[in-house]
């Protein structure tokens, strides 16, 4: 069998050339699996601390991207985070034995431990970020609305009926107007 007869083989069955894009479960177990594995590698506190808040940022944003109306390249980075950076940043420092990871100079006088928070910092901050623009949007929206609802119903302004909406009433009672 030749390299070509692979991919006709492939074409031919159907299955996909390139892997399916994760599904909500698989982003969500991603980010199960990062949390327990900070805690059951036995990380610092510091390190646990941050892949946690990555995750629960993760969590609050995706589904929230749909919304939003943000570039697609938006969705991609907090996709591949949950499933590839922060698994693969977490990793790298997990395969380097506790001490010589935390004390060893590695990059420009930093220690892997240093170099690590560096980088779950730099996935933090970007997730922020992102964050922050999906809720915009939705805050643009109530501010438009509220500008809308201030114009339509703004102390002074008179608003008409005719008189036929007018109900009669009793001597002593208030008038209603509808």
């Amino acid at each position: 069998m030749g390299l070509f007869d692979w991919f006709r083989d492939e074409q031919e069955t159907g299955a996909p050339l390139t892997p399916a894009a994760p599904t909500e479960t698989d982003i969500s177990s991603a980010l199960d699996h990062m949390d327990a594995k900070v805690v059951s590698a036995g990380l610092s506190t510091a390190v646990i601390a941050r892949v946690r808040r990555i995750s629960k940022r993760l969590r609050e944003t995706l589904p929230r991207m749909s919304n939003a109306g943000l570039a697609s390249a938006d969705q991609y980075s907090l996709i591949a985070t949950a499933t590839s950076y922060l698994p693969q940043t977490v990793g790298s420092y997990v395969r380097l034995p506790r001490d010589w990871a935390d004390t060893r100079p590695v990059d420009e006088g930093r220690s892997s431990l240093l170099v690590l928070i560096d980088q779950l910092d730099l996935l933090a901050a970007t997730v922020d970020k992102i964050y922050d623009a999906v809720l915009a949007k939705d805050a643009e929206a109530l501010v438009v609305h509220g500008r809308f609802l201030a114009e339509k119903f703004s102390p002074g302004r008179v608003i008409l009926r005719p008189v036929s909406a007018v109900k009669p009433t009793t001597p002593g009672s208030t008038l209603d107007l509808g």
